[in-house]
């Protein structure tokens, strides 16, 4: 193991539903489009919410061979995308040479969801022989990220953890420390999610978590803004090239930025609810940037985790001011779900993706339809237009059912 034990970020991929390469996502990001729409995959007359963040015209074809294609769910040609973009944009070849310690941390919230959902419809309308021998490999959570490894002939560690909305961050904090240990000299981080189906969406409709704002989709999604009324399902990868700097600078690679820290931890609240003081949240943020050797002043920005739910966005403005004290007032606060949706498993990737290009372009994206602000959600959550500003170091926060949180923490070299 090189002597280095600081981790740098050296390539970024990202399929979302307002971009299908890491730039023109953050291209769109900053200039606040949305892109929530009706629903195009399935019918959803019986539903009641037909809107989604969907991933519009993905071709996986220069990454994905297409008989492959047809034995991966949607959730894994976006990881193999995501990768295959992250490794060009780090510069890195996968050979005899660095397969075996190259590592792959692909996670997910629920896997092929879509895959479960038509195979059961198979198996009641059809029988048990019509079910397809396939169903297994192309829907289990871990098949993300073998598909990468597998595409890619990476025989180094292949990990896959299920952690809702919290799994793409937690990727990162565990390549993290996966590199500290000298278990690998690159870990390809990510999370990827592709779970939209008629079920899923009645389930979280029924949950009341969802905005009903069918007639217009791209105001539906506002975080902390008084009027929200649940977030916008949606679907994405994001993946991140991580390295030891000491071997990024050894290959030559153009460094990002630096993944300075990140921490976990737990609500022990709810299954699905947040804890309101956003306890456990503060405890993570704290701890993030203990990890990370900074003060809460020597950070400028958030990617908030701000889904666009009433109870949420508050617990996370209140965690926020708790962990930072005064400064607060002076951090630029983003929700990357006004524009995205919720991604769900790669929300985390996705907004960390977002946190790296910020450093880079020294530019804080905005929070949309932020109209009239929650008088709860006091901070400066750079309403509407995005922000140039001095940018030295960015957390991003994520946060799942049953109260995981995670937060990362980025910052220039």
């Amino acid at each position: 193991m090189t002597e280095s034990k600081r981790i740098v970020v050296t390539g970024v991929g990202a399929v979302t539903p307002i971009g299908n390469d890491p730039e023109t996502y953050w291209k769109n990001l900053v200039a606040g489009k949305s892109g929530a729409a009706q629903i195009t995959q399935f019918d959803t007359s019986d539903l009641p919410v037909t809107i989604a963040c969907e991933v519009k015209d993905f071709d996986s074809s220069a990454y994905v061979d297409p008989k492959a294609a047809r034995r991966m769910d949607r959730f894994s040609q976006f990881a193999v995308v995501a990768a295959g973009q992250a490794l060009d944009s780090a510069g890195l070849k996968i050979d005899e040479s660095n397969s075996a310690r190259t590592a792959v941390i692909m996670n997910t919230g629920g896997g092929g969801v879509p895959t479960m959902v038509d195979e059961v419809r198979t198996y009641d309308n059809r029988g048990p022989r019509r079910v397809s021998p396939f169903f297994i490999p192309i829907f289990a959570p871990n098949m993300a990220a073998a598909q990468i490894s597998l595409t890619f002939g990476i025989t180094g560690p292949v990990m896959a953890a299920v952690a809702a909305c919290a799994a793409g961050a937690q990727s990162l904090v565990d390549g993290y420390h996966m590199l500290q240990r000298g278990d690998a000299d690159v870990v390809i981080a990510g999370g990827t999610e592709a779970a939209l189906s008629q079920v899923s969406v009645a389930a979280f409709a029924n949950m009341q978590a969802l905005s009903r704002r069918n007639d217009c989709p791209e105001q539906a999604s506002r975080p902390f803004d008084a009027d929200r009324d649940g977030f916008v399902f949606a679907e994405g990868c994001g993946a991140l090239i991580l390295e030891r700097e000491e071997d990024a600078r050894a290959r030559g690679a153009n460094i990002l930025c630096e993944l300075a820290g990140g921490a976990l931890t737990a609500d022990a609240f709810h299954i699905t609810a947040p804890e309101p003081e956003g306890k456990s949240v503060t405890r993570a943020m704290k701890l993030a940037l203990e990890k990370a050797d900074l003060a809460p002043e020597d950070v400028q920005g958030i990617y908030a985790h701000a889904t666009s739910t009433p109870i949420g966005d508050i617990a996370e403005t209140k965690a926020i001011k708790k962990a930072f004290g005064d400064h607060a007032y002076k951090l630029a606060v983003c929700s990357p779900k006004s524009q995205l949706g919720h991604l769900v498993g790669a929300a985390g990737a996705v907004s960390a993706v977002a946190a790296v290009l910020s450093l880079r372009d020294q530019v804080m994206a905005p929070t949309i339809n932020l109209d009239k602000p929650d008088p709860e959600c006091d901070l400066d959550y750079i309403p509407n237009v995005a922000r140039e500003m001095k940018l030295n170091a960015v957390l991003s926060n994520s946060f799942g059912f049953g109260g995981q949180n995670v937060v990362t923490v980025f910052k220039t070299l």
